[in-house]
């Protein structure tokens, strides 16, 4: 069980990132690929990873990230800046963080390369050699799903986003159940590992993972900046790689100038009222169109706290980057 304490501080400094964390994403394919998970929300991602990942990159990694345990200094808080910052933190890890790192990765058992040691005093060659697999294995695993996951995650953060609007940060963590359970000022994790995380007034950056691996996962060294990376809600059918007819009486059902408007009023997630009143028409009429769209996958609707709210697919987001290009 993981159990982050909160102090009223923490409470007023909980973040959702707005982007997914390219590091965390990489590790986490790392993980996919031992695991594969559920084959609706990870088949078409797992038949491109099978093809497109680099032995010599997996050599290098698989032994990093085990089961039991992966080293801090493969996920930076820097990552969030990108993939260039969160590479040159990685290559700039001081090397006393190596050598604990490295330290917690023999103790939690596994294959030992023979130059996990030189990683361990900060051998220049070697860090460096980790840090080209990492980039290699993200442009070539996680890179071609990036668009896809930027817009899964920015319907994740509206919908959680409209939570914290509406009932405030105790709310949101709430809403997390049954994945987190809040009994304030307590959030609890159900992880196979012990550890308790206290805030002591450093807040709490919550990271949504397009690749997680079933549970909410932090960072093993209590004095990092705290971040709790959890699994977003996948949409099956899109991640299965089905995709709605592009000929026929579905077209025909979503031409027009409501149904456009509405789609592109949806960046930020909208309830069904906000769009009434945004697009100037009645709820009965909206609830009609958003329909439509959701049954063509251009849309998804979900519950965020007492209110319903309509975000923007990839499939949907692409379809109004396409018009635009026309």
């Amino acid at each position: 069980m993981l159990r982050i304490h909160f102090t009223p501080a923490d409470l007023v400094r909980v973040r959702i990132a707005a982007e997914p964390d390219p590091l965390w994403e990489t590790v986490f394919s790392l993980f996919r690929l031992r695991r594969r998970g559920p084959a609706l929300a990870f088949g078409r991602w797992l038949r491109h990873a099978f093809r497109a990942s680099k032995r010599a990159d997996l050599e290098i990694l698989m032994p990093l990230v085990r089961p039991a345990y992966y080293p801090d200094f493969l996920t930076p808080a820097a990552a969030a800046s990108g993939l260039p910052a969160g590479i040159e933190a990685l290559r700039s890890t001081p090397v006393a963080q190596l050598r604990r790192d490295t330290a917690r990765l023999v103790a939690a058992g596994g294959p030992t390369p023979s130059w996990l040691g030189l990683l361990a005093e900060g051998d220049r060659e070697t860090v460096d050699r980790v840090a080209a697999a990492v980039r290699s294995h993200f442009d070539a695993v996680v890179a071609p799903f990036w668009t896809d996951a930027r817009a899964l995650i920015e319907a994740e953060r509206s919908r959680r986003a409209r939570v914290l609007l509406d009932e405030g940060t105790e709310g949101l963590l709430r809403s997390f159940r049954p994945m987190m359970t809040w009994d304030p000022p307590v959030l609890s994790v159900d992880v196979p590992y012990g550890q308790s995380v206290h805030l002591d007034g450093r807040g709490l950056l919550l990271v949504p993972s397009y690749l997680s691996c079933d549970t909410p996962d932090v960072l093993r060294d209590p004095t990092l900046p705290p971040v709790l990376v959890y699994p977003i809600e996948h949409d099956l059918t899109l991640s299965a790689g089905v995709r709605p007819p592009v000929h026929g009486s579905a077209v025909a059902a979503l031409i027009g100038r409501t149904r456009t408007s509405l789609l592109e009023s949806l960046a930020d997630g909208r309830t069904t009222s906000e769009l009434a009143r945004r697009v100037g028409v009645s709820l009965g009429s909206v609830s009609q169109h958003t329909a439509v769209l959701r049954d063509a996958r251009l849309i998804r609707t979900s519950r965020a706290g007492k209110a319903v709210v309509h975000t923007i697919t990839p499939l949907g987001r692409h379809l109004l980057n396409a018009d635009d290009r026309a």
